[in-house]
């Protein structure tokens, strides 16, 4: 295995573990008002969540910058906890407002999100003589692991709406509360203060 394959793969496997849920827990509080219709707007989230996560994380990697790793810890849940408000708060489907902060959150809340990541990957880096080939690898692994998941929800969402016949406001609604108290959680586990 080469190296991009390798960095390629801790990616992959970084976002969809599940002892890591909080990355898990935004995508999908950011993907809650959309269904496979939306695709495009899908496509641009996610990826203006990767821009993101991948500016600070190059930066972090590089040494560009350097944050309290318990400050980061709890600002992401408090960004789970804001964007899952946000559904609640705008939970007409097609609401332009909410699409658009929602591609604010992703972006910013993104750049939060990199620090987080920053960590993990500089441990695997230490005796990596050059950076920028593993970080692409695991930038584009992230890339596809949050695919994975947005994939994976908005299946559950095709099948609990089209199928089931739940109410697309009510599902929001109850994705929405679900996110929210368990980022809630969270932030009170990161004990920052």
């Amino acid at each position: 295995m080469n190296q991009f394959e390798l960095y390629f793969g801790l990616g992959v496997s970084h976002i969809l573990d599940i002892e890591g849920y909080d990355h898990i827990l935004f995508v999908i509080a950011l993907c809650t008002i959309y269904t496979f219709v939306d695709w495009r707007e899908i496509l641009v989230l996610v990826t203006a969540f990767t821009i993101g996560h991948s500016l600070t994380l190059a930066l972090a990697t590089l040494k560009f910058i350097s944050v309290n790793a318990s400050l980061i810890e709890f600002l992401i849940p408090v960004t789970i906890a804001i964007t899952s408000a946000s559904n609640l708060l705008n939970t007409h489907p097609k609401n332009e407002r909410a699409i658009s902060l929602n591609y604010f959150f992703a972006l910013f809340f993104g750049l939060i999100h990199g620090l987080g990541f920053s960590n993990f990957l500089k441990s695997l880096l230490g005796k990596e003589s050059s950076i920028l080939e593993p970080l692409l690898a695991f930038n584009l692994g992230l890339e596809l692991g949050q695919i994975v998941i947005v994939i994976a929800f908005l299946t559950l969402t095709y099948i609990l709406i089209n199928l089931l016949k739940i109410r697309q406001k009510l599902w929001i609604q109850i994705v929405s509360i679900i996110v929210f108290l368990v980022s809630i959680y969270l932030i009170f586990e990161a004990k920052f203060w």
